[in-house]
C-alpha cells in the first residue's frame, strides 16, 4: 500500500500510480484470490518471480505504461490498467489491458480508474488514441469501455492466443476528440456515473482486455 502523495491523478475514491517492485506481495496475493473472477480472460502474475518480470517490463519499457488503481481510503490495490504497444510519430496510439481484483469488483472503482488513466494518457503521455481488444463474451469489459466512451471499430477473428487457442476479439477505441465531445476531461466523473451500473456485472473491469 502507498500514500496519496504518490498518485499521478486522483478521483473521489481512487488514485492511479505506477507499478513498483515493492508491490509484489500485495499484487500477487490479490491475483491469486481473484482467479475465479478472472476466469478465461486474463492471468495476472500470481508469484513473486512472474511479478518481477511483469513489473520490470512496465517500469523500463518506453512502449508500456503501467498503472495501479488504488483506493484512496487505505491505499489498497483495486486493479491495474496498462497501456501497451505505444507507437509515437503520426500514430500516437496504444493498447489497453486491465483487470480488477475480486474485492473491488462491482463497485465502480475501475470505471473511475479508467477515466483517470485516459486523462493521463491523453495529456501527460501525449497519446491521441487508445484501443481495447475484448473477447465478445467478456460483457463486463465491454460494458466498462462503452461507459467510458469507446466506440466499436471492428471484429478480428483469431486475434490473440489465450488459454491454448486463438480467440476472436472486438476492437474498441477512443480518441482525444471523442473524450472532449463526451465532456469527460475531469477525473472521477466516469467512476461516479458507473458505480451503480457496475453492480452485478461480474466486476465490470475484472474480466479484462487480454493484452498485458
Amino acid at each position: 500500500m502507498r500514500t496519496e502523495a504518490e498518485f499521478l491523478a486522483e478521483g473521489p475514491r481512487v488514485g492511479i500510480r505506477h507499478f513498483t517492485l515493492a508491490d509484489a506481495a500485495e499484487f500477487t496475493a490479490l491475483a491469486a484470490t481473484s482467479r475465479p473472477l478472472h476466469g478465461p480472460w486474463l492471468a495476472p502474475p500470481a508469484d513473486p518471480e512472474s511479478y518481477a518480470t511483469y513489473a520490470q517490463r512496465l517500469i523500463t519499457d518506453p512502449t508500456r505504461h503501467g498503472f495501479l488503481v488504488c483506493e484512496r481510503a487505505d491505499g489498497r490495490i483495486a486493479g491495474f490498467i496498462n497501456i501497451n504497444n505505444v507507437v509515437a510519430g503520426a500514430f500516437l496510439s496504444g493498447t489497453l489491458g486491465y483487470g480488477a481484483f475480486a474485492h473491488a469488483a462491482g463497485r465502480g472503482l475501475m470505471s473511475e480508474g479508467l477515466d483517470l488513466v485516459l486523462r493521463y494518457a491523453f495529456t501527460a503521455v501525449g497519446l491521441h488514441r487508445l484501443e481495447a481488444n475484448i473477447q465478445p463474451a467478456n460483457t463486463g469489459s465491454v460494458n466498462l469501455v462503452r461507459r467510458a466512451g469507446f466506440r466499436l471499430e471492428g471484429y478480428s477473428p483469431d486475434f490473440l492466443f489465450i488459454e491454448g487457442a486463438w480467440r476472436d476479439h472486438e476492437r474498441w477505441a477512443i480518441t482525444t476528440e471523442m473524450r472532449r465531445a463526451k465532456g469527460t476531461g475531469r477525473a472521477g466523473r466516469a467512476g461516479d456515473a458507473g458505480h451503480a451500473r457496475d453492480a452485478g456485472a461480474a466486476g465490470a473491469a475484472g474480466r479484462a482486455a487480454e493484452a498485458d
